[in-house]
């Protein structure tokens, strides 16, 4: 069963829908899309602690008759030590309960910059529902009561404690006391005031005042590729979008089968992404360039056997995230990636306010010399890739996005092929069962990319045809396991097009 919501004005797609009408609310009040991707941000940062928040990174591409990019992904800070970790014992980055996996939360900066360029309301109108469901009160979701057991036992997990059913009530006094810090005195209302201070608390000597003073967002220029007729564009390194642009890429220039029900639909989509990410750990950092060389694509299609899975040997080398989307009247279109990495993030809590913090520093290595090694003011490589389609004109096509860690590139390529090569409707294209290359955790799909296991979604069709081809394979329950994916498509006429995942359960796709 699948679910297209069609508006002409306005439409405003996320993993909540309380989040989502307080978007469409920013619009009905004469808000921007950007004012209205805030305001629904801000709802989620209450209402999804298990998918983003405060404590979390931001990336965002807009359309407003040209596209441009949004990093609001931050930094470590000034006390990162690598050897420290080295000597500790540590190979790789802590993945839970280690304030050293913490870079500066970026999301307000991401709020400010983005409010700057493209905002219409006042922030502190936008950020008016978010507060008043911290201080009031929301119904638990059924996808945050599992997490929420486990955060109530964290320091600082307190606001979690009663969580027992979805729709349970949950105040979060300290998230709302941050917010209006936020309305009240801009970005430093928040890294100065209660919060800033309790991170650097918190941090021992990870954190300086100097490193939550200056602001972290930066408008950097998109990345883009030709493929199924349109241009697909993402955000450029530290964020792992180029490999979305890759597979589809390669794809364009592959014979695809007419229906994406045929196993060949599928071992061709991941060999696609087995081309591209194969190597992703030796070349993803915040300063990699040209991964999009023409001749590049062109040697990692010529990877890709048709009838059968092939080796790749990467070069030797010594989630939980939420998406949503937002179109305006006028045609300006808001494709938001928001993350704390895992769910709640690295299960630390800022013990003023009870806002938990990301972990997205698990993406960084402790190689040392490697170009992505944790160091002070770093950016981690970054699973969030979000994603924006123009017409070959230039206009706006579609917003689109997903959660789901390292998988997202591999999420978006099968519903942007279905939406672009199929013309599937919004919702048929989200609602599909997909496929993913198999991690341990979410995060380390490429630490062996020949023995990534295809993990098969239930109600596929391509089991048998993927193992004959040599694919290990395994089914797994229809779920949020395969990512939370919204979009929003544009038609000829000006006529939107949105659906949210039904995975995601309250999700919703509202217009106006």
């Amino acid at each position: 069963m699948h679910n297209t919501r069609y508006a002409p004005n306005g439409m405003v797609s996320s993993v909540d829908h309380l989040a989502s009408a307080a978007g469409v609310g920013a619009l009905d009040r004469g808000g921007s899309a950007a004012d209205a991707a805030i305001a629904a941000n801000a709802v989620l940062a209450v209402v999804a602690p298990h998918m983003c928040g405060l404590g979390g990174d931001l990336f965002a591409l807009v359309h407003d008759g040209t596209v441009t990019a949004l990093n609001a992904s931050g930094r470590a800070g000034s006390g990162a030590d690598p050897a420290r970790l080295r000597a500790e014992g540590h190979t790789r980055m802590p993945h839970l309960h280690d304030i050293r996996s913490t870079p500066v939360p970026g999301c307000v900066d991401g709020w400010f910059a983005l409010h700057a360029r493209h905002g219409r309301l006042p922030m502190a109108e936008l950020l008016r529902p978010a507060i008043a469901l911290a201080r009031d009160g929301f119904p638990a979701s059924p996808l945050l009561v599992p997490g929420a057991r486990t955060a109530a036992g964290r320091p600082g997990g307190g606001d979690f404690a009663h969580v027992r059913q979805a729709g349970d009530r949950i105040t979060r006094p300290g998230v709302a006391r941050a917010l209006q810090a936020v309305a009240d005195g801009g970005r430093d209302g928040f890294y100065l005031g209660e919060f800033g201070q309790g991170l650097i608390e918190l941090g021992a000597g990870e954190f300086t005042e100097s490193d939550l003073a200056a602001p972290g967002a930066d408008w950097v220029e998109p990345l883009r590729v030709r493929a199924f007729g349109h241009d697909v564009w993402s955000m450029p390194p530290n964020s792992q979008g180029y490999l979305l642009l890759m597979s589809l890429a390669v794809l364009d220039g592959l014979d695809l089968p007419g229906s994406p029900r045929h196993p060949a639909w599928a071992h061709l989509l991941a060999e696609a992404a087995r081309a591209a990410g194969h190597d992703r750990l030796a070349l993803l950092h915040e300063d990699a360039k040209d991964l999009l060389d023409p001749g590049e694509i062109a040697r990692r299609r010529a990877l890709v056997d048709p009838v059968r899975r092939n080796r790749l040997r990467a070069p030797s080398a010594d989630g939980d995230t939420t998406y949503l989307c937002a179109v305006d009247g006028d045609g300006m279109g808001v494709s938001l990636i928001q993350s704390n990495a895992s769910g709640f993030g690295g299960m630390l809590f800022e013990p003023r306010t009870g806002i938990n913090l990301h972990n997205r520093g698990i993406g960084f290595s402790l190689r040392p010399g490697h170009p992505a090694e944790y160091g002070p003011g770093r950016r981690p490589p970054h699973t969030l890739a979000p994603a924006l389609i123009t017409r070959p004109g230039g206009g706006l096509r579609t917003v689109v996005g997903t959660m789901g860690g390292d998988a997202q590139p591999q999420i978006l390529a099968q519903v942007i092929t279905r939406l672009l090569r199929h013309g599937e409707e919004p919702g048929q294209a989200l609602a599909a069962p997909r496929w993913r290359l198999g991690g341990g955790n979410g995060f380390d799909t490429w630490d062996a990319p020949d023995d990534a296991v295809l993990d098969l979604e239930e109600g596929t069709t391509w089991a048998d045809g993927l193992t004959a081809l040599g694919h290990p394979v395994r089914t797994l329950p229809y779920g949020g396991a395969f990512g939370h994916a919204h979009l929003i498509d544009v038609r000829p006429d000006g006529m939107l097009a949105g659906a949210a995942d039904p995975r995601s359960l309250v999700g919703a796709a509202i217009g106006r």
